[in-house]
């Protein structure tokens, strides 16, 4: 059985992205992205909101060149191998290889996605991960908190859903990024 995955970039005070939409402050230097290259190794597929998508196909254009970064073509190449299943009411087609679109989140259909896959499943974007966490349906989050408060915005965790975690694992990197490797305890 496969795994439901939440990966989030996050404020120390709990956001994705600021008041403003922007998220600038929480790209990752070059050893917090190859850390998470090894994370997202494993994920066969990846289940995004219509926005997450729209930031994510980014990495279906990026290739291996003299000019690029190995740790960014690593990730690209990572992306590129999963399935990719974007739930949009109004997205009417996708820009990228081994994309669908699904109308509506059906927590019936990936808890049979998850008792059938053999590599484990990613939920990336918090709307998204808030029906998955909502419907017991995440099994980890690994959550890499940026050294900095932006005082609000677009929160990494629904309201309203009370979910105990068990802490697996931490690490800390040169950047002041630490990650947090959370069980979810059933």
């Amino acid at each position: 059985m496969a795994r439901l995955i939440y990966s989030a970039i996050t404020s120390l005070d709990g956001y994705v992205a600021d008041e403003n939409g922007n998220f600038d402050w929480a790209e990752p230097d070059e050893e917090v992205h190859t850390f998470i290259n090894d994370l997202e190794r494993p994920v066969g597929t990846y289940l995004f909101g219509r926005r997450m998508y729209k930031v994510m196909v980014y990495w279906e254009t990026v290739k291996a060149s003299p000019s690029e970064p190995r740790y960014l073509t690593d990730f690209a190449e990572i992306w590129r191998a999963a399935e990719k299943i974007v739930y949009s009411r109004t997205l009417n087609e996708v820009s990228s290889a081994r994309t669908r679109i699904e109308r509506a989140f059906d927590p019936d259909v990936v808890r049979e996605m998850k008792a059938s896959a053999e590599r484990d499943i990613g939920v990336g974007g918090p709307d998204l991960a808030a029906q998955a966490i909502k419907a017991g349906l995440v099994d980890e989050c690994h959550l890499f908190v940026s050294p900095i408060v932006v005082g609000g915005g677009k929160p990494c965790f629904p309201s309203g859903v009370r979910v105990a975690l068990e802490l697996r694992d931490e690490h800390r990197f040169g950047s002041g990024v630490v990650h947090l490797h959370y069980r979810v305890q059933l």
